[in-house]
């Protein structure tokens, strides 16, 4: 095949790359320098038809287009990224990314994911969040996407979306429950939290009146199911809503299950708004009580973390997106988040600060002059030292 050493060589040199820590920092989390994983990171296998015969030009036969929201999850001592991976096609697919350091040396495994079909096969499948969960499975809780049956003639971008469940021993095979049932309207964003809440399993939600239109719907709400085969949301409520003229005025929704901390649950969501140039997604965080899980005890004002630099451009710009993020033994916490669907990158912190911030950080006053108080209150403070 012609240039295939090349190829290879290429390809290993873009995984083996050693990542660096941005020298800035805000003091809360660090983040690293090249993206950890990328389109050009799935297997040279996936793409190229390595027979001469048939392939005598050594064409790409099957194009990536984007390698991004993945969730996350310590498995065997290796870190581990379930990736939405999104051919030419528009078709995305998950597939397993493994790094022995959590910042570099990302590679995927052999082969794309199989997730059984239901008797409605998935036309798309992406952002799937894992947890493992004290009943001893990993669960993974993803969108499943097909087209809206009640769609006008010739109209062939209306979808239904909902929350597709899968669950694994292995992360090699997977098990495919019923989808999500819920009352509440479209769900994009599901989230299971990793203990159960009085015998049962509590799912963060985001419902939606429509697949695009959040209408009377969004905010991050909770829910709970007594059996994961017989997946039906009950006793459903915002816990996090939608707030006029801040970073998720639009609509919000949960990133990866909480991390249990000493004082609290952290919890990682995105943000969204409208602007001249479009939809703006932001990351921001909160706490909830460790005894009571639908009360928020903290909530930091404005974004923890926004698109910088080049993570501003790619196939949907100016978006950040968090469905994974790992907490290690000693604390320390990989924030794998992806930038403008295109590409993941991680940023690193620890229990520790992320607990300071959310816990010490001002929270939101709703209108400027309270902003402006907050920060002259700052400076008399600092003032007095």
């Amino acid at each position: 095949m012609p240039n295939y050493d090349a190829l290879v060589k290429a390809h290993n040199e873009l995984i083996e790359k050693k990542n660096e820590p941005f020298a800035a920092t805000n003091g809360v989390y660090t983040r690293y320098i090249n993206p950890v994983v990328t389109a050009a990171h799935a297997p040279l296998e996936w793409r190229y038809d390595l027979n001469v015969q048939t392939n005598p030009f050594g064409m790409e036969r099957i194009g990536i287009n984007a390698a991004f929201n993945a969730g996350a999850t310590k498995w065997n001592g290796k870190y581990l990224l379930a990736v939405r991976v999104e051919g030419t096609d528009r078709k995305s697919f998950f597939a397993i990314a493994e790094s022995p350091n959590g910042v570099d040396n990302f590679k995927f495994w052999d082969k794309p994911v199989v997730i059984p079909q239901l008797e409605e096969p998935d036309t798309n499948a992406y952002d799937m969040r894992l947890t493992q969960h004290e009943d001893g499975w990993i669960y993974g809780i993803f969108c499943t996407e097909r087209k809206d049956p009640n769609a006008p003639a010739g109209d062939t971008s209306m979808a239904v979306a909902n929350a597709g469940i899968v669950r694994t021993k292995d992360l090699v095979n997977w098990e495919r429950l019923p989808d999500l049932i819920s009352r509440t309207g479209q769900q994009r964003n599901v989230v299971l939290h990793p203990e159960f809440v009085n015998g049962k399993y509590a799912l963060y939600t985001r419902p939606q009146d429509g697949f695009i239109d959040v209408g009377s719907g969004g905010g991050i709400g909770l829910g709970y199911v007594d059996n994961m085969e017989n997946p039906v949301v009950q006793d459903e409520k915002i816990i996090c809503g939608k707030v006029y003229h801040t970073i998720y005025e639009l609509k919000n929704g949960l990133g990866p299950e909480p991390i249990k901390t000493d004082k609290g649950w952290l919890h990682l969501a995105h943000g969204v708004r409208n602007t001249a140039a479009g939809l703006r997604y932001t990351l921001y965080m909160f706490m909830t009580d460790l005894n009571d899980i639908a009360k928020v005890t903290h909530h930091p004002a404005g974004y923890f973390m926004a698109p910088e630099g080049e993570e501003r451009v790619g196939d949907v710009s100016n978006v950040l997106f968090a469905n994974g993020w790992i907490c290690d033994d000693d604390g320390t916490v990989f924030i794998y988040y992806a930038s403008s669907d295109t590409r993941m990158h991680v940023a690193v912190s620890s229990v520790e600060k992320l607990v300071d911030y959310v816990v010490n950080s001002p929270e939101d006053t709703f209108i400027s002059s309270g902003s402006v108080q907050t920060i002259i209150k700052q400076v008399d403070n600092n003032s007095k030292l």
